[in-house]
């Protein structure tokens, strides 16, 4: 993740890939003029402003297993995340919003977290929930004009719900959360049309400021993504999007990605709908990316959702493909700013796509009993080059909220890569491939409380 210093408050310069975002302090000076003399009365409306905010908090404590065939012991890891977060009311359209995250290691700590600190413990799997204190928001932003805001600073960039987060997303299932120092415009003001726009300079990955190698600590960036969203034609919403990252000290990642996706769900009964989308974009390298990159992102999905009441609310299942596009080496389709976590499973296998791209198969049930909710998917992972067989995937998840406020959760992830001959000869040790994880087996284990105000 990017690093504000919480401690000293400094800041870097923006375009020089530092990861010191802009603080608080120096956006509510430049922003809003604060110390200025601008009346008694303007003073009033300025603190009114800056006190009557709102504040909030989130604590989620988790405990993950790892057991990974690429290390002699498996990890196991204890953390705690909690954020508290600020957000002022405005003064002349103008507010500010902070929010301060720490991951700490509780009772167990017999993991690799993914950093080069002293304590780090190679021996064990990889769980990156490293410990670290930092702003993951710190932003000025300015709604003083009809159906726009603005949003100068540090801040977190999706445009699509969790965890549909497939290009651009914020890690959230990792305790640290990827953020941007960027500036960002979103409009309203064509009926049914939500417009978004940003630049982002500097893009603070989860791995904290400790990562072996700098672009995992962060992308210095001069990168630009622009996303529109219609919904106002029957059964479903329409997308599109342009993704230009130019990712300065991880070239390897710099790409141009053109898009649109459609999705929905059509009432078929009073209480069956059919569910459906389908998405296809263009890759291809961009900047300074020394490879030769020209690939295709397919998405189709069908299903059904059913309401029944009584014990078992609903139930929903739905069969997806998903193409990322490969044909060897350096040609393939990749998502460098997505929540790889929620695609191609849980187990983490796929975060980076293998040099002969992916093919996935896979069923998704979700079921609301006895207001749990229960998911279940299976995946089966293939190659677009040379149409092999990576492996399979099993995954199970049941969380249940009370009271709102609440929430505890149960997650299970079980991948069995398939020991094909040309899998291991494309993916195995002996190919110094990068992405060798896809013929290592993996089970991950968690379990998580959480509380949220």
């Amino acid at each position: 993740m990017g690093r504000y210093s919480a401690i000293s408050g400094t800041a870097g310069t923006p375009g020089h890939g530092t990861r010191r975002g802009m603080t608080l302090w120096a956006l509510l000076v430049a922003g809003l003029g604060f110390g200025s003399a601008a009346g008694a009365r303007a003073e009033d409306a300025l603190w009114q402003a800056l006190a009557g905010g709102k504040f909030d908090l989130l604590m989620n404590y988790r405990y993950e297993h790892f057991d990974d065939d690429l290390r002699p012991e498996p990890g196991d890891a204890s953390t705690l995340r909690t954020t508290l977060g600020y957000a002022t009311g405005q003064f002349h359209g103008f507010l500010l919003r902070g929010l301060v995250q720490d991951v700490s290691q509780v009772i167990e700590d017999d993991f690799d977290d993914g950093t080069l600190r002293p304590e780090s413990k190679t021996q064990y799997a990889v769980i990156p929930d490293p410990s670290d204190t930092d702003f993951i928001e710190a932003y000025l932003g300015y709604q003083g004009l009809l159906d726009t805001t603005f949003k100068l600073g540090r801040q977190i960039v999706t445009f699509r719900d969790a965890p549909f987060h497939r290009f651009i997303g914020n890690v959230l299932w990792r305790q640290n959360w990827m953020n941007h120092d960027a500036f960002s415009a979103q409009n309203r003001s064509l009926q049914n049309t939500v417009i978004d726009y940003v630049y982002s300079w500097n893009v603070n990955r989860i791995f904290t400021d400790e990562a072996a190698v700098s672009s995992m600590a962060n992308f210095r960036s001069d990168s630009h993504l622009v996303n529109v969203q219609y919904t106002g034609i029957p059964f479903g919403k329409v997308e599109g999007y342009a993704y230009l990252l130019d990712l300065e000290n991880s070239p390897g990642n710099s790409t141009q990605t053109y898009g649109a996706r459609f999705a929905g769900a059509r009432e078929l009964t009073t209480a069956w709908k059919a569910l459906y989308a389908v998405e296809y974009a263009h890759e291809t390298d961009y900047a300074g990316n020394p490879g030769h990159i020209s690939a295709d992102y397919v998405l189709a999905e069908a299903g059904a959702a059913v309401t029944l009441g009584g014990p078992v609310a609903s139930v929903s299942v739905k069969f997806s493909y998903e193409l990322l596009g490969g044909d060897g080496g350096t040609d393939r389709f990749i998502t460098p700013l997505a929540t790889g976590h929620a695609f191609q499973g849980w187990a983490d296998r796929f975060l980076d796509t293998p040099q002969d791209g992916i093919e996935d198969y896979y069923w998704t049930m979700l079921a609301q009993v006895w207001d749990a909710k229960f998911t279940f998917e299976y995946h089966d992972l293939n190659s677009d080059n040379l149409d092999y067989d990576y492996g399979e995937e099993f995954n199970l998840m049941l969380t249940r909220t009370f009271r709102e406020h609440y929430t505890f959760g149960l997650k299970y992830a079980l991948y069995e890569a398939d020991r094909n001959a040309e899998n291991l000869l494309r993916n195995g040790p002996a190919s110094l491939s990068p992405r060798v994880t896809v013929v290592n087996d993996a089970a991950r284990v968690w379990a998580w409380a959480t509380i949220k105000f």
